[in-house]
């Protein structure tokens, strides 16, 4: 079979809606962040299409393909990829292309006729599932006291889960013999600190000790309050502010959501110095590097407020991932949901390694900041670690 019968076949069977699920995967390109994608037909407004799941490391994304349109990306994904795995209603078809696209081909029929779920809508599973009373969401106004999501709070229930999915993945890189010592600096209401300490203490059964920091007396004091009524005894809630705050000298995890600015990097440093395995940050609002801008070659783009704005925003995010890296930290930018709904959804997450960075890394580095006059906060704060 050539290279095109193949494609010709496999899209004569889909248009034909005979598809179940596919997997595409092997990018030929190791510089692929996509390392495979996932295929489904789908119901639209009673529209068939075909959804494509892209699958990053730790992220998910997903596009909805009109069947007439779906041609055109089929080929695509064979110039990005070499392996399919694809399920029809009576067969399985496994593909292996060569480099030069020579095609292996294996069908097993299936033994009986399988259906097409075309459901577009099905119940997410999530770490926290729904539909099963948990007291710290009902104290916090998430649940009925029977366990049902509140519809108007459906948004910050995603939000939760989302968040424990990152604490479930950070699980290998805590101490199992030991106390486990966690800080969340900026924890406002407290939700995803009441989330933390539920899943990995009466879930995960793990032995922590978390403190929830925070500037506003009177949310703090109601957060201490519920942790008392729940019996949350390794859970303490303080007033204070992330600069002040000199009680440790080690600290294992650093969460930081929602501080604005530079507070966002004093989290950070304080993270680094602390020697923290594991950080994850939502930052806020970002304007140190706004300020700083001076690179006329982007000046097209930098002449509209709005665009200015959020470059300096991503462009801050990739210094402060940049700066962990070069410190010692696996580091990545991830998507979180935001219970604001608002644009500010990037989550920086860190890992310790304690790996050297290479000259080559330091002067990328030192060009990019040098590009746009920028003068990092976090910088300076972690001098010593970066010299």
């Amino acid at each position: 079979m050539t290279f095109e019968e193949m494609k010709a076949l496999l899209i004569e069977k889909i248009t034909q809606h005979q598809l179940i699920t596919a997997t595409i995967s092997q990018p030929r390109m190791k510089s692929n962040d996509i390392k495979r994608i996932k295929l489904k037909p789908i119901l639209l407004k009673d529209i068939y299409h075909i959804q494509m799941e892209y699958q990053f490391e730790r992220i998910l994304k997903h596009e909805n393909i009109a069947l007439t349109e779906f041609p055109a990306k089929l080929e695509d994904l064979f110039a990005d990829y070499r392996q399919a795995h694809i399920d029809l209603l009576d067969e399985k078809i496994h593909i292996q292309l060569s480099k030069k696209n020579k095609v292996m081909w294996k069908t097993e029929k299936a033994a009986t006729q399988k259906q097409v779920n075309l459901s577009h809508n099905r119940k997410k599973n999530y770490l926290l599932a729904e539909d099963t009373p948990y007291p710290f969401l009902i104290r916090l106004g998430v649940q009925t006291a029977d366990g049902k999501v509140k519809k108007q709070k459906y948004d910050k229930f995603k939000q939760i889960n989302r968040f424990i999915e990152f604490i479930d993945d950070a699980l290998v890189h805590l101490p199992k013999d030991r106390q486990v010592r966690i800080l969340d600096f900026g924890s406002g209401k407290s939700y995803l600190t009441f989330a933390l300490y539920h899943y990995l203490k009466i879930e995960k059964g793990l032995d922590i000790r978390v403190t929830g920091l925070d500037l506003k007396k009177e949310v703090i004091e109601e957060c201490a309050q519920i942790a008392e009524d729940l019996g949350y005894e390794q859970l303490e809630f303080l007033v204070g502010d992330i600069n002040d705050y000199n009680n440790e000298s080690a600290v294992d995890m650093v969460v930081t959501l929602h501080a604005c600015d530079v507070a966002t990097d004093m989290a950070l440093a304080r993270a680094v110095k602390w020697g923290a395995r594991v950080i994850l940050s939502v930052p806020c609002c970002q304007h140190e590097l706004n300020r700083q801008l001076d690179t006329p070659a982007l000046d097209i783009m930098l002449q509209h407020g709005l665009v200015r704005e959020r470059f300096a925003a991503l462009a801050t995010d990739a210094i402060r991932a940049e700066i962990l890296s070069l410190v010692g930290y696996e580091t990545q930018l991830l998507e979180f949901i935001d219970m604001e709904n608002t644009p500010k959804n990037i989550l920086i997450r860190a890992y310790q390694t304690n790996k050297k960075p290479s000259a080559e890394q330091r002067a990328k580095y030192d060009a990019f900041v040098k590009l746009l006059h920028a003068k990092p906060f976090l910088a300076n704060e972690l001098h010593d670690y970066l010299s």
